[in-house]
């Protein structure tokens, strides 16, 4: 039997009434994030901490994040039921404890705020070729970094904090992904030596539409240019060029690019007779490439067959003391930095090398986003000095004297 008019009365009416309540909730929900202002205290936080650099910079650090917290306390009633105003407030907490901040002290001034109708909370409108800000808007919170870098023998520190030391004679690439192709070309550090250092460096700054014409940077022993290859020093004649630009620090010795449209910083340097690479890149650049792009120094290290270890110099130009008491000098924590610098005094007789592992730990200071990560410690991997033909003769007699004993 079918039902009557009547019982199919209400059944008709109630999915309505469930969407108006449903829809009821939705624009209240929609309401009370419109009021959360935590993108802001997120945006001023960032703008804060930015270019923090030199000895003041835990004070500056500390200052901001007491900023950080005093804006999300403001917000609070508005943001409880915020996803993004929970994670900034756990999130500062981490931080302040960390950094051995208080709670009480002095906070950063207040950002002024940009002029005209079209400007909302200082965030529009979007600039695209500013990656720390577009990412900021996207997401709500800034972007993380991961750092590389290749120096010496060459020595290789991965996005991944990986480290090798590599022979890798002639080309290979340490970077390829849809923004940047960086390659180094290796020759032996010395006649006879499996050892290599970097004698050329090529960057390729890939077109982007928005930003910057595609740019060419080349580098070679005794040739550190502070231009691209075709003499500009930013990135052409569109809207963002100045998102990409050259820095020459010391002539002949250090350049710095930065590429702020995609979040990245490169320094080059020259050593004595070997260059150095370091790059401080988003890690959403960094990830950025297809499986046919795997072969990369600076994501997975050196091929296996191209390592070498440091444990064993063989025979020096320099004895592993005398290098030691070289490297001592700029590098005082025994880690890997010093390890390298060890190796390569040892085995060129160079102790300008001692200035490239010191180069290479100073732009890592530079650019790591964890500070605690710049020491990195490997059992086993100095040099070690062989035994001297006294001491095996005397090895040699002792074994003999046991024999005959027994």
């Amino acid at each position: 039997m079918g039902r009557s008019a009547g019982s199919e009365g209400p059944e008709k009416l109630e999915p309505p009434c469930f969407l108006l309540r449903a829809l009821f909730l939705l624009l209240l929900c929609q309401h009370v994030s419109s009021q959360c202002k935590i993108l802001r205290c997120n945006s001023e936080y960032v703008a804060a901490t930015l270019n923090l650099r030199g000895p003041g910079r835990n004070a500056a650090f500390c200052s901001a994040l007491r900023s950080y917290s005093h804006c999300t306390r403001k917000t609070a009633r508005t943001c409880r039921g915020d996803l993004a105003y929970h994670s900034a407030v756990h999130g500062i907490e981490d931080l302040m404890i960390q950094n051995n901040c208080s709670k009480e002290g002095p906070v950063s001034p207040p950002r002024p705020r940009p002029p005209g109708p079209n400007h909302h909370q200082g965030l529009e409108p979007l600039d695209i070729c500013n990656y720390e800000k577009s990412f900021l808007y996207k997401h709500g919170q800034p972007p993380s970094y991961q750092h590389c870098a290749a120096f010496g023998d060459p020595h290789i520190r991965t996005f991944h904090d990986d480290f090798h030391t590599c022979r890798v004679e002639g080309s290979w690439p340490l970077l390829d992904n849809d923004y940047l192709f960086v390659q180094a070309t290796s020759s032996p550090v010395a006649k006879g030596s499996n050892a290599t250092v970097t004698s050329k460096l090529t960057i390729i700054f890939k077109n982007m539409k928005e930003c910057v014409d595609q740019k060419v940077y080349q580098a070679e022993i005794d040739n550190l240019p502070a231009a691209f290859e075709d003499g500009s020093v930013n990135g052409g004649e569109r809207p963002g060029g100045s998102s990409l630009a050259i820095r020459e620090h010391a002539p002949g010795r250090h350049v710095e690019i930065r590429a702020a449209y995609i979040g990245t910083t490169i320094a080059v340097r020259q050593a004595g007779r070997q260059l150095s690479f370091s790059i401080r890149a988003a890690e959403e650049v960094a990830r950025a490439f297809t499986e046919e792009q795997d072969l990369q120094l600076c994501v997975g290290g050196c091929p296996r067959s191209q390592r070498i270890s440091r444990s064993k110099c063989g025979r020096g130009r320099v004895a592993a003391e005398t290098a030691r008491a070289l490297c001592k000098e700029l590098l005082p924590v025994e880690d890997v930095y010093f390890q390298s610098c060890v190796f390569d005094v040892v085995t060129s007789g160079d102790a300008n090398f001692t200035m490239a592992a010191h180069g290479a730990l100073e732009d890592a200071r530079v650019f790591l986003p964890d500070a605690e990560k710049l020491h990195i410690f490997q059992a086993s991997a100095g040099c070690r000095q062989a035994p001297s033909s006294f001491l095996l003769l005397l090895l040699t007699s002792s074994l003999w004297a046991i024999r005959l004993h027994f």
